[in-house]
């Protein structure tokens, strides 16, 4: 069977987040380091192509590639474990506390954001031909993406930051929703249009996700922005953290678990699954 009924999703999803905490935490920066390498590196591919063809749909379309690689290796964006974590401790799966959640969290933050910025100097270093001259047309990008996304938020005041969370709140609805719609497959073709779907969608709207924009920013300062680490950190990164949070938890994680969850000796096919097979 290639596909899995969602209360066979919801178990899946928890026992998917009780591995995350139960690794090491040399894996866990592993995992996180290359997840945020490959996304950045797609990330950086897919503004390439914007701006070679002029036309965003294309980088849009072609930007999930990354994010398919490192969820097919099994690497763990920052994204995922804020929305399969939390339902594991909720599940009172062994091990699975409040305490190693916010361990987790902080694992594969510290691991994409190095992974992220490998690739930020990576891809600075190749466009400056190793800082020895101005960086074109895509890292004239880089910077006005930076720009916008720090300094003309701040300039906004209040809307501006409600304008960002929102955005990221979004963005990890739609990511979230590639993580569950790959449980949910078990064929690598399943999973890679299951994946493609949200992830062009998160994109395309220039929607705010962490992770992203762990390299985009760096990137742009590498390049001469004119924005600063602290305006990245408070008018960015942060905010963008606590609204992935709160959208991978509230718009897919507790959707799922609360009318889909069971705990151990709960019969499916008496509480009503049973029409699925139908369907």
């Amino acid at each position: 069977m290639s596909y899995l009924k969602p209360h066979e999703l919801a178990d899946a999803m928890v026992e998917a987040g009780a591995s995350k905490v139960g690794l090491s935490a040399k894996d866990t920066l592993i995992r996180a380091y290359m997840a945020g390498a490959i996304l950045a590196l797609a990330a950086g591919f897919a503004v390439t192509v914007t701006v070679n063809t002029g036309n965003p749909l294309i980088g849009a379309l072609l930007f999930p590639v990354g994010f398919c690689m490192l969820s097919l290796l099994g690497f763990d964006l920052l994204t995922g474990v804020f929305t399969l974590v939390p339902f594991a401790v909720l599940a009172n799966r062994p091990g699975c506390t409040p305490r190693a959640m916010l361990r987790t969290w902080a694992l594969v933050f510290a691991g994409n954001f190095l992974g992220a910025m490998t690739t930020a100097i990576f891809m600075a270093t190749i466009l400056t031909m190793g800082f020895t001259q101005e960086a074109g047309d895509v890292g004239q990008k880089l910077r006005t993406i930076g720009e916008a996304r720090t300094l003309g938020y701040a300039e906004a005041g209040l809307g501006g930051m409600t304008t960002l969370f929102i955005r990221a709140v979004m963005c990890n609805w739609m990511v979230s929703t590639g993580v569950v719609a790959a449980i949910m497959s078990t064929s690598v073709s399943g999973k890679v249009i299951a994946m493609w779907m949200p992830i062009l969608i998160f994109f395309y709207l220039g929607f705010e996700h962490s992770v992203v924009n762990m390299f985009l920013f760096p990137a742009g300062l590498l390049l001469g922005a004119g924005f600063t680490w602290a305006d990245y950190l408070l008018f960015n990164e942060i905010p963008t953290v606590l609204g992935n949070l709160a959208g991978g938890i509230t718009f897919v994680g507790a959707t799922i678990y609360s009318t889909y969850y069971r705990h151990k000796g709960f019969s499916h096919e008496t509480a009503g699954d049973a029409p699925l097979e139908k369907v």
